[in-house]
């Protein structure tokens, strides 16, 4: 169970992150964050409605609350590093926040076998060299270097924060809901105070019917980052915290892959050594 919600895990995001990327080409990256997280607001709020989820509200909420907050700073700093590049630096540095959780749990006293640590330490490299890491060409900004790692160590908090958010189902679909309500509110926020500053939230001109165009595109983004969240909470709590976390962190080999099938970009030789490692890496962890 913990592999397969994992692997799912991974799918979802690697998936949601390919189309942020796209939509990110078209409107700011803040207006994508927002209306995609809306959109996972309403559909979970008739989720919780249907369901009865709101009678498992509890203290522990507030781990979604936190998650919610996290979530979009570490969004857009990675956004931002990536507008300062090199991406092929920057993407792969941002899977370190697989450390977070990982870390976590072995603070709460999980052992993994010899065969999971190995692993996990192959799983690590190859989800680093699936990125594409440029070792040589132009210097890198310190300050991306800083955003990437702020970005890192937000989404491994918010896959750790996650997974305390709930034990339930149910209880999950209530946490999802308030950890994207939270999302709503803190990215809603810095939006207003953007457009206040002069910038706008949509381009100039056509700006509504874009959006417009572009909302089935934005629903799939912000659905998928939703259920992305609740597969690894379904993983992290039937197994392992450690392997859950190794395995849902496989998503830029998703990435990758999914812009060389659409995009037709060319999988450099260090991406695809890196694929191959992380493969290995899974089979090793499911095998242990």
């Amino acid at each position: 169970m913990t592999v397969i919600f994992a692997l799912a895990t991974a799918l979802l995001w690697g998936l949601a992150d390919f189309g942020g990327g796209l939509l990110t080409r078209r409107i700011p990256a803040l207006t994508v964050v927002v209306v995609s997280q809306v959109v996972a607001v309403v559909v979970l709020g008739c989720v919780v409605l249907a369901t009865g989820a709101w009678r498992e509200a509890g203290p522990q909420l507030w781990f979604a609350v936190a998650a919610g907050l996290v979530g979009p700073v570490a969004m857009l700093s990675f956004y931002k590093a990536l507008a300062l590049g090199p991406m092929g630096v920057v993407s792969p540095l941002g899977s370190l926040g697989v450390v977070v959780p990982v870390g976590a749990g072995l603070a709460l006293g999980e052992r993994p076998g010899p065969g999971q640590f190995a692993g996990i330490a192959v799983a690590v490299v190859g989800i680093i060299l699936a990125g594409g890491p440029e070792l040589r060409g132009a210097p890198v900004q310190r300050r991306a270097v800083l955003l990437t790692l702020l970005a890192a160590f937000g989404f491994g908090a918010v896959m750790a924060l996650i997974a305390e958010a709930s034990h339930t189902v149910t209880g999950l679909f209530l946490a999802l809901f308030v950890q994207r309500v939270t999302n709503v509110a803190a990215g809603g926020t810095a939006l207003w105070v953007q457009v206040r500053r002069g910038t706008p939230a949509l381009p100039q001109g056509s700006g509504a019917r874009l959006l417009w165009g572009l909302l089935p595109a934005l629903a799939f983004v912000g659905l998928a980052d939703v259920a992305a969240n609740g597969t690894y909470s379904v993983a992290a709590q039937s197994g392992p915290v450690t392997v859950a976390a190794v395995l849902s962190s496989l998503y830029p080999v998703v990435t990758a892959f999914a812009a060389f099938a659409v995009l037709k970009e060319r999988l450099r030789p260090v991406q695809a050594a890196g694929a191959g490692l992380a493969l290995a890496g899974t089979v090793l962890l499911a095998a242990g």
